[in-house]
């Protein structure tokens, strides 16, 4: 499972190979790494990596997962791309709005240009995932600023489509 995170402001992803206990992960370009994962009790975590063992303390708040590790505390947001939400989808609000694929797919239809004026609920661009096409919409009225993507073309999950300003 791969995840988009945000530590302390800072864009990274991670990609889970394989759960706890036995935990194998991949975090940006760096080579795959394994450690041993337990959680004694909601929020507490003991992780032994690469031969040193370490107590984390999770917090989680409205905005984001507060993580302590050895008197480091760190935030962290983290985002499933193939997860669309209401949390999510209203995030932007105020600023740019960026519509990402939720998974794996094609684009079929783009339905505005850039510089084109939207409101609120109106379809950008259709991807098509698993036979089913999705209508991607914008979440605020603005003005499309980019679509990167063509009609044709094949999108990762997380992908960005669209931004609207």
């Amino acid at each position: 499972m791969k995840l988009s995170l945000t530590i302390d402001g800072r864009e990274e992803s991670i990609d889970l190979l394989s759960p706890a206990p036995a935990c194998r992960f991949q975090l940006g370009a760096a080579p795959p790494r394994d450690a041993l994962v337990e959680s004694p009790a909601p929020g507490v975590y003991s992780v032994l990596l690469d031969g040193r063992s370490y107590d984390v303390f999770v917090e989680e708040t409205p905005d984001a997962l507060v993580v302590a590790i050895d008197g480091f505390r760190f935030e962290i947001e983290a985002r499933d791309p193939r997860r669309l939400s209401r949390r999510s989808a209203g995030r932007g609000a105020d600023g740019v709005q960026t519509l990402t694929s939720p998974m794996p797919g094609k684009v079929v239809r783009v339905l505005a240009a850039p510089g084109d004026a939207v409101e609120p609920g109106q379809g950008i661009l259709v991807v098509e995932a698993m036979k089913m096409q999705n209508e991607m919409k914008a979440v605020r009225a603005g003005t499309v600023l980019a679509i990167p993507v063509k009609e044709g073309s094949t999108v990762t999950a997380g992908e960005t489509l669209a931004t609207i300003g």
